[in-house]
């Protein structure tokens, strides 16, 4: 797995822009070429699963809102896009909480163009804000894992961007997901959210962004980009998702999951849940 990511690595996506990282990155990463598909093709099946449980307040919903729909009419978000041998993707944005409590807010969309990438942004933004109780990340990939055989386009990478305040409460453990996706080659990246000055909870972890390189996140070139600031929330959707749409990558060492044993219990939110209801 590739781990963590500097908000700066949106000058990587500038870089990309050229077309010959992405194409290049796309070959020698595993990623499947899909040729004589009747199916029409893109760069990449983009899953965004984006968190909405309790844990979450008003705040932060409305910054992880309009950083997806900023994000997606960027200026760096569309140099990406046309880098791509297709250019163009396609686009799923789910809200999930508990195991069973998953929404999708805009179905499969195909963004070619300024245009329709701001069609999108506006469902994005113009959707009613809900939430959601307990959190279940296992359940968020889950749902999502079906999503990639009703999507009517065939990337050559299909992605899972999960994004999320806290760790695993409810639902199968998330390994067993995790890994479920990477059997079928999808790669999941990560967008712990782990804002200073924030009302603390009885929930929180203070390693949520080890949490996720060990736990959730997985695949070809995957990596997670934590956020920190709430003036760097929407700077760190915007670099996450240029980075997913370009192929692009940290430079760090690949590391197996199979390779190590987690620095933190993959089980913590369960533990944390369990400790809380005997109080």
């Amino acid at each position: 797995m590739l781990h963590r990511v500097s908000i700066a690595a949106a000058l990587i996506a500038g870089a990309i822009a050229g077309g010959e990282v992405a194409n290049t990155a796309a070959l020698n990463s595993g990623y499947r070429v899909v040729a004589g598909s009747e199916q029409p093709s893109v760069d990449v099946e983009l899953v965004l699963a984006v968190d909405v449980s309790y844990s979450m307040d008003p705040g932060e919903l409305l910054l992880q809102r309009e950083g997806y729909a900023e994000a997606i009419v960027s200026n760096e978000f569309l140099q990406a896009l046309k880098a791509g041998p297709n250019r163009r993707l396609a686009l799923v944005y789910v809200e999930w909480s508990g195991p069973d409590d998953q929404k999708i807010i805009v179905p499969w969309r195909l963004i070619d163009s300024p245009e329709s990438a701001a069609a999108v942004a506006a469902e994005i933004a113009n959707a009613p804000v809900r939430l959601g109780s307990r959190t279940s990340i296992s359940g968020a990939i889950n749902f999502a894992l079906p999503l990639f055989d009703a999507d009517p386009y065939r990337g050559l990478r299909r992605v899972i961007d999960v994004s999320g305040d806290g760790a695993n409460n409810d639902g199968s453990p998330v390994t067993i997901a995790r890994d479920a996706a990477l059997a079928r080659g999808i790669t999941i990246n990560g967008l712990p959210i782990m804002l200073e000055g924030r009302l603390p909870s009885q929930m929180d972890i203070d390693d949520l962004d080890l949490y996720y390189e060990d736990c959730v996140i997985g695949g070809s070139g995957s990596f997670m980009v934590a956020i920190r600031s709430r003036d760097g929330f929407k700077e760190a959707i915007r670099t996450k998702l240029v980075l997913e749409v370009a192929g692009g990558m940290p430079r760090d060492r690949i590391v197996s999951v199979t390779e190590r044993e987690p620095r933190i219990s993959c089980l913590i939110g369960e533990a944390i849940w369990a400790k809380r209801s005997r109080w």
